[in-house]
């Protein structure tokens, strides 16, 4: 061999070794890159899915479980999603942990209760459930054991479930509705899957199933009011009817999702979570998006309210007069003065088919977020040291059938349950 030729072959050895250093760093950097972005996007639809907030304690380890949830059913805690092996879900393959947010399947078989939204889950799809297992796996571990549930019978018997699945529970991916719009089907892709909206304001039967028909229209849950004692809250209709979000144009939609208020209210009591741990961290568009879809769907008022009595109403007129008609005018109107308040008339929590989100606001006053929002109107005191249950009841049937407001009335039994 020449010498020429030796440094030649010296020089294409080289040059090939390189190519294959620089295409193996190469692939590995994609690789990286790859796995940072399913990162990211799970990050960003576990925020969607408010994860955070069910499965977190007060001063606990994110998503280490063990938040207590007080049902009519029995008590029921969250459970560790960290990647801890031993008391979370880091022993679980990518395909188990699709069985358990798509099938309510966990990898020994045992059914998960519906109080883990995989009605909802199910709806999600491959690309989605798989950077949602990326981000879970990248999470620091968080060694802690959910307490054991403590359901009543029959209740407690998981494999009751299979039963329930079989009248409740459809699994299935979303499917685009190719006849309207590439916002719309975004928005009913996040609120009926990831943000699970109809799980709250979806009507249920006494087995927990969800009414189809009346989707949307409103529901009841349990939560804690100022006191720290578990009561029932009433999710409003969020369909286009007038006792839902007929007067709120889409965008004052888009901006209570986004920060919490808009021209009409504020947000207070359970949605505190919602918005600030979810729907405000998402984008301007799938915030919009989800806003389109509401605004779109189909009004329907739900059950007919019955008529209360006119005695009573006006009782709670002279009531509001006295108690109320300064910051909410005789209009029930908001105002941009400091020392005004929430609008009432056309206001969807007011309206509600169940009366326990308006008699805890009387009782105790709308729980602000924490961190606050900036104070716009004067702070609401509650009125449970001086209204009896009698008055409270007279006060809430004015307003829910004020200006225009279509609900039925409420008892003093009703408030008594909300002390």
């Amino acid at each position: 061999m020449s010498v020429k030729r030796s440094i030649r072959k010296s020089l294409d050895s080289g040059i090939f070794a390189m190519s294959l250093a620089t295409l193996a760093f190469a692939s590995g950097a994609s690789i990286a890159q790859s796995n940072s972005a399913d990162i990211e996007r799970g990050r960003y639809l576990a925020t969607a899915g408010n994860c955070v907030s069910c499965h977190t304690t007060a001063g606990g380890a994110p998503f280490a479980g063990g938040r207590r949830f007080e049902t009519e059913y029995g008590v029921i805690y969250s459970t560790n999603i960290t990647p801890d092996t031993t008391t979370g879900i880091g022993a679980w393959t990518e395909q188990e942990f699709a069985a358990a947010l798509r099938k309510g399947v966990r990898p020994n078989g045992e059914h998960l209760y519906p109080a883990f939204p995989y009605t909802a889950y199910t709806k999600l799809n491959d690309q989605d459930v798989s950077a949602l297992y990326s981000y879970i796996k990248s999470l620091p571990p968080a060694n802690a054991e959910a307490p054991k549930n403590e359901l009543k019978f029959p209740y407690n018997q998981r494999w009751a479930l299979r039963f329930w699945k079989m009248l409740y529970f459809d699994e299935g991916r979303f499917e685009p509705d190719p006849s309207q719009s590439a916002e719309w089907n975004r928005g009913a892709y996040l609120t009926n899957g990831l943000a699970h909206c109809g799980e709250c304001h979806s009507p249920r039967n006494f087995l927990g199933g969800q009414s189809t028909a009346d989707a949307m229209t409103g529901g009841e849950l349990m939560d804690l009011v100022p006191g720290g004692f578990s009561r029932k809250w009433s999710a409003p209709n969020l369909t286009s009817a007038p006792n839902g979000l007929e007067s709120w144009p889409l965008e004052e939609l888009a901006a209570y999702l986004k920060t919490g208020r808009n021209e009409f209210t504020d947000t207070f009591g359970p949605m505190n979570e919602v918005i600030m741990n979810s729907t405000s961290q998402l984008t301007d568009a799938d915030v919009r998006a989800m806003a389109v879809y509401f605004k779109g769907l189909p009004a329907n008022a739900g059950k007919a309210p019955k008529t209360p009595s006119e005695a009573v109403v006006a009782e709670g007129s002279v009531l509001y007069d006295i108690h109320c008609g300064i910051c909410h005018l005789p209009t029930g109107l908001s105002t941009e003065d400091e020392e005004g308040g929430a609008t009432l008339a056309g206001n969807p929590v007011v309206q509600a088919e169940g009366p326990s989100s308006l008699i805890n606001v009387i009782l105790y006053g709308p729980e602000r977020p924490n961190p606050p929002l900036p104070m716009r109107w004067r702070e609401m005191p509650g009125f449970d040291d001086k209204l009896t249950d009698d008055e409270v009841a007279a006060l809430a049937t004015f307003l829910r059938t004020a200006w225009g407001n279509k609900a039925g009335p409420v008892s003093a039994a009703d408030v008594a349950a909300q002390r």
